[in-house]
């Protein structure tokens, strides 16, 4: 790596309220799935974002989210760029709205609005998109973002009750124990970064 603003990692966070982030992100590890949206995407496909920001950067962003207007909450997962690449995930191109009718049909996911003269600039997000209806989660290449150490053993604990609740049922009381939660994560306020709540 040779600058601190370049990451082989791309980010995809969850939006809304703390609660609503975390309950959001809670459905993806368990369903072991993300899903593709076309809310605010030109075009008519499905696509799945991610920040290509390393995660130090959005750390800080996401500690003073009132003074970058920032939707995201800090909950994510973070996957090899070249991983995404590979399945299809590309940047997206920052233009005007004139610029649109330029690109071809299957290239106007990729669009989004930057007009200097209007103030609109949202280059500093970094934005990569997949286009696809869902994006399956392999163990292997995915780590968790939460924002404290509390998050991490909530989620592995609930992983854990649920698991264990569907081996009673399958397996009855004669099941075995749960294997551990395989997840990786890495813990924002590790990181130095306090996020208020």
């Amino acid at each position: 790596m040779i600058r601190d603003d370049l990451s082989n990692k791309l980010i995809h966070l969850t939006k809304g309220s703390y609660e609503e982030a975390s309950s959001i992100f809670l459905k993806i590890l368990n369903s072991k799935k993300l899903l593709g949206s076309n809310a605010d995407i030109r075009g008519k496909s499905k696509v799945i974002c991610f920040s290509e920001a390393p995660i130090n950067k959005l750390g800080y962003i996401l500690a003073q989210p009132n003074a970058h207007n920032f939707r995201y909450a800090p909950f994510g997962i973070m996957l090899e760029k070249a991983y995404l690449f590979k399945k299809g995930a590309r940047p997206v191109i920052y233009q005007t709205e004139d610029e649109f009718k330029l690109l071809k049909e299957e290239q106007q996911f990729r669009h989004v609005k930057f007009d200097l003269d209007k103030n609109v600039d949202w280059t500093w997000e970094r934005e990569w998109r997949i286009e696809a209806a869902e994006l399956d989660l392999e163990e292997k290449h995915v780590t968790m973002i939460v924002p404290d150490r509390i998050w991490e053993e909530k989620f592995k604990d609930d992983h854990h009750s649920r698991l264990s609740r569907a081996n009673l049922v399958t397996l009855g009381f004669g099941a075995g124990m749960v294997g551990k939660l395989k997840w990786h994560f890495i813990v924002l306020e590790d990181l130095g970064v306090q996020i208020p709540k």
